[in-house]
């Protein structure tokens, strides 16, 4: 049995995974445990896929989550869900933002984007948790908060407090746009009772 929580963040370029998983760190940072993150940009000026592996307990050697070995995936994006899904533990979580943005294969016509994505995830997971992380973030106040909206929602999921959460978010957020975040973490926190 081992002490060590891993969680996987993926998305496509621009979506704002990479600031998710800086405050992620920092919150199992405030708790005291000891964290590793590991960043995979691969294309994602291009709006290509974005991978975050978050690994944390009381002593963690290595950044790499292996496969089927991750404790939650939280997916900016439906196809990045699925992409992804063989890393996730047999009894993992999946939190999905239910949010479609086709890859260039799709934008291009050589491929076409599957109709049946969240179906094939539920048939797969055990527990599956769909947010319209859009619609969060709209209702915030600014569409590009959807990540610390699916933030709320995966902070729920997690034994750390919610002020350590919002504590992280004041230090990590430029100040400019900290109120529509705060409002953004909320919306994702409230869309889900655990």
């Amino acid at each position: 049995m081992t002490d060590i929580t891993n969680i996987l963040i993926v998305g496509v370029g621009g979506q704002g995974t990479i600031l998710a998983s800086r405050v992620l760190a920092g919150a199992v940072q405030m708790t005291g445990q000891d964290v590793k993150v590991s960043e995979i940009h691969g294309m994602a000026q291009r709006g290509g896929s974005v991978v975050t592996q978050v690994r944390y307990g009381k002593e963690v050697a290595s950044p790499i989550i292996p496969e089927g070995e991750a404790d939650i995936i939280l997916a900016f994006e439906k196809l990045e869900a699925l992409r992804w899904l063989p890393y996730l533990k047999k009894d993992g979580s999946i939190l999905i933002n239910d949010q479609r943005i086709d890859p260039m294969p799709v934008v291009v016509g050589t491929a076409q984007y599957p109709s049946d994505i969240l179906d094939i995830i539920k048939k797969e997971c055990k527990e599956v948790l769909i947010i319209n992380g859009l619609g969060k973030a709209i209702e915030a106040g600014n569409a590009k908060t959807v990540n610390v909206a699916l933030l709320g929602l995966l902070a729920r999921c997690l034994k750390i407090d919610k002020e350590t959460w919002l504590d992280v978010i004041r230090e990590t957020v430029p100040t400019k746009l900290l109120e529509v975040n705060l409002k953004a973490f909320e919306e994702g926190w409230n869309s889900f009772d655990r």
